[in-house]
C-alpha cells in the first residue's frame, strides 16, 4: 500500500514557512496573479461570531496537490461541517489540486502565507474566550516532522511545527482543535499542545500513514476519522477513538507497520468543546461525494 510518506529536504521554498536557502524566492515560486483575489473573496466569506453562541471555526488545508485524496478530504470537511455541524460561514478551505488551477479556481492554494492570513482573519472574526478552531491538515509528511506543501507550477515548500504554532499565536486564537492527516504527524504535538488545545494526528512522531496516492478516495486517517467518525459522533475525541480502531484493525488485516494515531488533550479544552456539543444540535450524517477509485484503472497508463 502506499503510505503518506515523503523523505525530502526543505529546499524549494514556496513561502517563508520553512528555512530559506541562498536561492532568491522570487526565482523558484513566481507570483501567483490570481491568488490574492482568490484569497480576499474567501476571507470576506467569512462571517463573524455570534454572540452567546458557541462558534466552531474551520479551516481546511489540502498541501498536495498531487493526489486528489487530500482535496477530497478538505472540501468534503467544509460540506461536513457547513451541514452538520452548523459552521455555515465559519470554513474556510485552502486547496492545492490538479483541478484548482487557471481561470476556474475554487479556492484559494494551500500556502503557509495563506495559512498565515485565513488563521489570522479567523481569529479577527471569533470571539476568542468562546469560540473554537478547528484546523484539519491533509498532506504528506516528513521524517523530520513536516508538512510537504506542492501548489505546482507555483512551487512548494515545507511547514513545521514550528511555523504551525508561530501562526496559531499570532493570530490569537486560544481554543485550538489541530488534526494532522499525514505521516509522521505526531512529531508536530510536543510544539502544539497546550491547555487549551486538542490534537490529533494519524500516526505516531516515527510511523507512516497509509492511503494516499490516486488508487484511493481518502486517506485510511481521513476515512475513518473525517468520513465515518463524525458522522457517528459530534465528540472529536470519541471519534479518534473509534477512528483508532478501525485503523489498526485495517493495517492488521492488510499486514501494515501499525501508524498509531495519537491524541493529546490539554487539561481546559474538554470542557470547553463539552460546552460547544451542548449547545449543538448536530444534522444528519453527510454522504461522501467521492466514490472508491478502480485501482486497475488508475494504475494504466492514459490513452
Amino acid at each position: 500500500m502506499l503510505t503518506c510518506l515523503l523523505a525530502l529536504s526543505p529546499a524549494l521554498l514556496l513561502t517563508g514557512a520553512a528555512d530559506s536557502s541562498a536561492i532568491a524566492r522570487d526565482d523558484l515560486a513566481p507570483v501567483d496573479p490570481l491568488d490574492p483575489p482568490q484569497l480576499a473573496a474567501a476571507l470576506a466569506a467569512l462571517t463573524p461570531q455570534r454572540p452567546g453562541v458557541s462558534d466552531l471555526y474551520v479551516l481546511g488545508f489540502a498541501g498536495d496537490g498531487g493526489d486528489p485524496v487530500f482535496r477530497n478530504e478538505v472540501l468534503y470537511l467544509r460540506q461536513l461541517f457547513s451541514e452538520r455541524f452548523d459552521s455555515r460561514g465559519h470554513a474556510l478551505v485552502l486547496v492545492n489540486a490538479g483541478d484548482n488551477v487557471g481561470q476556474e479556481r475554487y479556492a484559494p492554494l494551500a500556502t503557509y502565507d495563506n495559512l498565515y492570513d485565513g488563521l489570522a482573519r479567523i481569529g479577527a472574526l471569533m470571539d476568542r474566550e468562546e469560540d473554537i478552531l478547528l484546523l484539519f491538515a491533509s498532506t504528506h509528511g516528513t521524517e523530520d516532522h513536516a508538512l510537504y506543501v506542492d501548489a505546482g507550477p507555483f512551487g512548494y515548500d515545507y511547514i513545521t511545527p514550528e511555523d504551525l504554532r508561530q501562526a496559531l499565536d499570532d493570530a490569537g486564537i486560544k481554543h485550538r482543535v489541530i488534526v494532522l492527516s499525514a505521516c509522521y504527524s505526531g512529531g508536530f504535538i510536543p510544539r502544539l499542545r497546550s491547555a487549551d488545545t486538542l490534537v490529533i494526528t494519524a500516526a505516531r512522531a516515527d510511523r507512516p500513514s497509509f492511503g494516499c496516492g490516486n488508487t484511493s478516495n481518502a486517506t485510511y486517517f481521513g476515512q475513518a476519522w473525517l468520513i465515518d467518525a463524525m458522522n457517528q459522533t459530534d465528540d472529536f475525541v470519541e471519534a479518534y477513538r473509534l477512528a483508532s480502531g478501525a485503523i489498526t484493525a485495517r493495517e492488521r488485516a492488510e499486514g501494515e507497520l501499525p501508524s498509531l494515531p495519537q491524541l493529546s488533550q490539554g487539561k481546559h479544552i474538554g470542557a470547553t468543546l463539552a460546552h460547544w456539543r451542548a449547545g449543538l444540535h448536530a444534522g444528519a450524517a453527510v454522504p461522501y461525494p467521492y466514490p472508491p477509485v478502480d485501482a486497475q484503472a488508475a494504475a494504466s497508463p492514459s490513452r
